[in-house]
């Protein structure tokens, strides 16, 4: 009898331990992450600005991660004419941007205006050639540095010095011109000679010099400087043309103007 019992609980106990759990609450699907990727080639001269429009807009956009190329104009059209990947263009002024739209790389009413900008003559901090005016570029064996010609700052410098000549006499951009001992790709090496004292003086943005605070500067009136318009527009073959449009009209609302201004650059005119 002791057995009949013992083998009746082994039973039970078995048939219970084969059960079934109860069934459980399904898993909740995984909740999808948005990850976006843009590439935007911008002028050198807004490196500053745009790294810091750049973090405002993956903030406010989260998932989103924005990967800028700068350089100079010339350059950004080139490496884009030969296949560069790149959802926005931000030229310095309208002629790569035209020749984008001329390859069919940009439709031809998407250019907008975002910013204006103007002229600076920079010095070293401790201005060892004792310039003091604009006259003073003239001076033999001044070393000055330009961006090259097919750059558009050195293109606007250039513009400039030509207006120079009907203040100072119709050789004046000659005499400046004879000074050059470099012509560099972009602005930014323009900066950077001067930084480091290989040169006397260099003409760049306005918005280069607010970016670096161990310059002297003369200014030039505005009478006689060059205005600089920048466009910007997303790429025809966007892989993200929604983004990027996104991403253009943020920097065209104000919250991004405010940022432009706040590094130098002049509101759109």
């Amino acid at each position: 009898m002791k057995r009949l019992q013992s083998l009746t609980l082994l039973l039970v106990l078995f048939l219970t331990g084969c059960k079934a759990p109860p069934p459980s609450a399904p898993a909740a699907a995984p909740v999808a992450q948005s990850s976006s990727a843009l590439m935007v080639f911008a002028a050198a001269s807004l490196t500053d600005a745009f790294t810091e429009i750049g973090e405002s807009f993956e903030a406010a956009h989260p998932g989103v991660k924005i990967t800028f190329n700068f350089a100079g104009s010339q350059s950004l059209q080139t490496q884009i004419q030969e296949g560069a990947p790149a959802d926005v263009f931000a030229s310095a002024n309208m002629q790569e941007m035209d020749a984008l739209i001329a390859g069919g790389f940009i439709a031809q009413d998407a250019p907008q205006i975002l910013l204006s900008n103007k002229l600076v003559v920079i010095l070293p901090a401790n201005n060892p050639a004792a310039l003091e005016n604009l006259q003073d570029l003239a001076k033999p064996g001044l070393k000055l540095v330009l961006a090259a010609e097919e750059v558009p700052v050195g293109r606007y410098a250039r513009q400039m010095l030509d207006q120079l000549n009907g203040q100072f006499g119709s050789d004046f951009k000659d005499k400046v011109i004879a000074n050059v001992v470099s012509n560099e790709d972009n602005v930014r090496q323009v900066l950077a000679k001067v930084q480091l004292g290989e040169a006397d003086a260099g003409i760049v943005y306005a918005s280069d010099a607010v970016a670096a605070t161990d310059l002297q500067i003369i200014e030039i009136p505005d009478e006689l400087n060059v205005i600089a318009k920048y466009p910007i527009a997303p790429l025809s073959n966007s892989a993200n043309a929604e983004l990027a449009a996104q991403f253009v009209a943020y920097i065209l609302s104000p919250e991004g103007q405010v940022i432009l201004g706040k590094w130098g650059f002049g509101p759109i005119e």
